[in-house]
């Protein structure tokens, strides 16, 4: 599941490799293969007829689109057979080509035509512990203006009620209720899937955030700081023990991962029939300082693919389970009044554009104006991502 619905927008690219780098991740070789000579042959034909027809560039991404789309088509026709669940290969919009974001001058643009206002928080609202300049007042002006706010992280090291205790610490008057992280995500899935009922234990790879979330509804928890400073026997006949009670593996950003927790984790998943694995996000980089980027959860949940070969269900953006559960909690029926704001195209802007939300790309984080206009080459997984508008900071919607 990782970055599946990021990785849809691969066809906007138009590079003859972008369906068997969509379906491969997803272990759909079978259904690339099958595709990309139909990729191949639409190419030339449209090559030649360009001269009639316009430029052999743009029917390129117009046969990846539709090959793309394809690939999905077989992708869900086989999983239906298998009885699988739906929700694997996502729907999304990058199956059709998107226009380059415009670039938010006159705030009454966007704001006119939203209602509620997402928030991502790291790069966007802060840096770190370090506030970017101007939010309060762009806070305090939305509000007046009668627009509802929220703030939803992938950050996983906090509870709802530690991030709470962050924003009033940074001076920032915002309600518990407003407040979504990754490690809430985990605990409302476990809830939703009934996971308490089994009697099973949750192995945890993170910090004290998903503890936390975990204990408010009651399931049991092991690992996370608690494994901190732990080493494994790697001595003659050294082995970890591991709990066979065990369920779910939750792998969360981790800044003290040993291997001892990576050990314990793999035998959780790879020795003990049905444990789910899950991860918080897949964010690459994160912001622990103003300073640098620092290598995000994708480095940890990508150790546990890379052991394994499984992939992980996803609760943190793009997945949608934080929209859902907001709109249904809230009442909120037209998520085409809600706008995303965020700094990352493969998580914030992808979580938005998959939900029917507007979205703005701030670049107060971790993606530049030339990645975004495709002036400067894209990270993987962003390809063909695009926010209807974007800002330098979000102090441009009341400039």
């Amino acid at each position: 599941m990782a970055s599946r619905a990021a990785k849809l927008g691969l066809l906007a690219s138009g590079t003859g490799t972008c369906c068997s780098a969509f379906c491969a991740p997803l272990g759909l070789r079978r259904a690339a293969a099958r595709v990309e000579p139909h990729l191949s042959q639409f190419r030339s034909s449209m090559s030649s007829a360009s001269s009639l027809l316009g430029s052999p560039g743009a029917w390129a991404a117009v046969g990846t689109t539709l090959a793309i789309c394809s690939a999905q088509k077989v992708a869900r026709s086989r999983q239906r057979r298998a009885g699988s669940n739906a929700g694997t290969v996502p729907r999304s919009v990058a199956c059709r080509a998107l226009p380059l974001a415009t670039k938010l001058t006159t705030p009454s643009q966007l704001l006119d035509r939203v209602d509620i206002f997402i928030f991502d928080c790291d790069g966007v609202i802060w840096r770190g512990d370090s506030l970017i300049e101007g939010i309060p007042n762009v806070l305090d002006r939305l509000r007046a203006d009668g627009k509802k706010l929220f703030f939803v992280t992938n950050n996983s090291t906090k509870s709802r009620a530690g991030y709470k205790s962050k924003f009033t610490s940074l001076g920032l008057d915002v309600e518990p209720e407003e407040i979504f992280s990754s490690s809430f995500a985990a605990a409302a899935y476990l809830e939703q899937t009934k996971f308490k009922a089994t009697g099973k234990k949750v192995y945890v790879i993170g910090e004290k955030g998903i503890g936390e979330e975990l204990d408010l509804i009651g399931v049991p928890w092991i690992g996370a700081e608690a494994d901190k400073g732990q080493e494994p026997n790697m001595g003659s006949g050294g082995k970890v023990e591991i709990d066979h009670d065990i369920g779910a593996v939750v792998v969360g950003f981790d800044r003290n991962i040993n291997y001892y927790k990576l050990q314990y984790a793999q035998l959780c998943l790879n020795e003990i029939p049905g444990c789910q694995f899950i991860a918080t996000n897949l964010d690459r980089v994160t912001h622990l300082t103003d300073a640098q980027e620092w290598a995000g959860n994708g480095t940890m949940v990508g150790a546990m693919k890379g052991c394994t070969g499984m992939e992980p269900t996803l609760v943190g953006k793009p997945a949608p389970l934080m929209i859902d559960y907001i709109a249904e909690k809230y009442g909120i029926t037209d998520k085409s009044r809600i706008c995303m704001v965020g700094d990352r195209l493969d998580t914030d802007i992808a979580f938005g554009r998959n939900n029917g939300l507007q979205t703005c790309l701030t670049l107060s984080g971790v993606t530049t104006e030339d990645e975004l206009l495709d002036k400067a080459p894209r990270k993987a997984g962003t390809e063909g991502i695009q926010p209807e508008f974007y800002v330098d900071t979000i102090n441009d919607f009341v400039a």
